[in-house]
């Protein structure tokens, strides 16, 4: 089965019909389909929305991307000949784009139920631990690019000796549900500490320190300019091409499967590990704070899985089985709420290889506990969640960190 979804894109003056196209791939047409896929990314301008490229794509797997909307009749006839079958998702996703702000909540400032831009989320980080300073703090671990501050905060009842979990958010640009997430999770933290039993005790015995958009310069562009940017915005020499795909920048595996070496593609993944100003901040501050930080979680979206080491290989971590059964119970958990359904694995053997990732890479610094979320939804929305599901997505997420945090608090180490 494969879907189409038509896409008419403009902002800010950068008008460009887009129509995009998911497929599921039947085994005996697996040669046919690879080869229509090259056919296609060498013919047409392809933005893959999942998996991120086509060297990704696999047999029986679910494909989204996007093409020029006055080449989506030369694609669909491309589908038809190969005998892939396809149906129309997201007639016009400007339409959808538009849509996205449904949020019946009448606010002029931030809100949690709302998609904030950067300029509001960074007040909302200095007002937070302002008006909180017995559970948040608010420190700065470095500047973008384009010379933004990279904020992160601290959340946690003062104490000794406090071991603590590192959760960021907002890598890919595109990715708006994911820094709401984090904006989330702090205000639950102070909203509900000494009423809620479990909260009490993660925020008592544990610090969580929270960055709530990792990839600044690039999320200021999607409010901006261009909606669906994805990576960083650094030039890149000897290349016109804009940008660093940050989760694709950190030393695990760098540039292998996965990534690109070509700056203009959405996986490139840099001149170097830590090229990106942005991903060597946050390594250098958890190589700093190593013996506290025992846990690491990673907010994306969509697609709705949790995945654990490895993604740069098919090799198992030595705690794999224990990560699955954390898993297992945390989507459990997740699934109570809303009965959301996430599948859960290793990111190589569950998705796709993919180099380079910030989880893999915290894992092999000794962060025995390193977990990526891919948040709501599965295609429908995609990237364009509506506001009217951030605060059912929230709420089952808190869930399943909440699993996590507790379950580290009793297996220090």
């Amino acid at each position: 089965m494969c879907y189409t979804s038509n896409r008419t894109y403009g902002l800010a003056g950068e008008l460009t019909g887009k129509k995009s196209v998911a497929c599921v791939i039947d085994t005996n047409l697996t040669i046919t389909i690879t080869y229509v896929y090259i056919f296609i990314c060498s013919t047409f301008q392809i933005d893959f929305w999942n998996p991120e490229t086509i060297t990704q794509v696999k047999p029986e797997m679910r494909v989204d991307f996007r093409v020029e909307a006055d080449k989506s009749s030369d694609v669909e006839s491309l589908l038809e000949q190969s005998g892939v079958e396809y149906e129309i998702l997201i007639d016009n996703l400007k339409t959808v784009l538009d849509a996205q702000f449904d949020s019946n909540v009448r606010a002029t400032g931030h809100n949690y139920e709302k998609y904030n831009n950067w300029e509001t989320i960074a007040a909302w980080t200095a007002d937070i631990a302002a008006q909180n300073a017995n559970l948040v703090s608010r420190t700065e671990i470095g500047t973008t690019f384009q010379g933004r501050p990279i904020y992160l905060l601290k959340v946690g009842k003062s104490g000794s000796n406090k071991k603590a979990i590192f959760m960021d958010c907002g890598f890919h640009a595109r990715e708006w549900i994911s820094p709401a997430f984090c904006q989330w999770f702090v205000k639950e933290a102070v909203s509900t500490y000494g009423s809620d039993t479990l909260m009490t005790r993660l925020l008592n015995n544990l610090d969580f320190y929270i960055l709530p958009v990792l990839n600044i310069d690039g999320y200021v562009y999607t409010w901006t300019n261009y909606r669906m940017w994805r990576k960083t915005r650094s030039t890149n020499s000897g290349s016109s091409c804009i940008g660093t795909d940050p989760n694709r920048n950190f030393n695990a595996g760098w540039c292998s499967a996965g990534a690109s070496k070509r700056p203009c593609d959405d996986t490139y993944c840099g001149s170097a590990p830590e090229s990106e100003k942005e991903t060597k901040a946050l390594a250098d501050f958890i190589r700093k704070n190593l013996s506290t930080i025992k846990a690491y979680l990673t907010i994306h979206s969509y697609s709705q899985m949790l995945l654990f080491p490895y993604s740069y290989t098919y090799s198992v971590p030595e705690n794999y089985a224990e990560l699955n059964t954390i898993s297992t119970a945390a989507v459990q958990e997740l699934a109570s709420l809303y009965g959301t359904k996430y599948t859960f694995g290793s990111g190589a053997s569950t998705i796709y290889l993919a180099a380079g990732g910030s989880d893999d890479w915290a894992y092999d610094q000794g962060i025995k506990y390193s977990f990526t979320f891919e948040l709501r939804d599965t295609g429908r929305y995609g990237f364009a969640l509506p506001e009217s599901q951030i605060k059912p997505t929230c709420e089952e997420t808190l869930k399943a960190v909440k699993y996590i945090a507790n379950y580290v608090l009793d297996h220090l180490y």
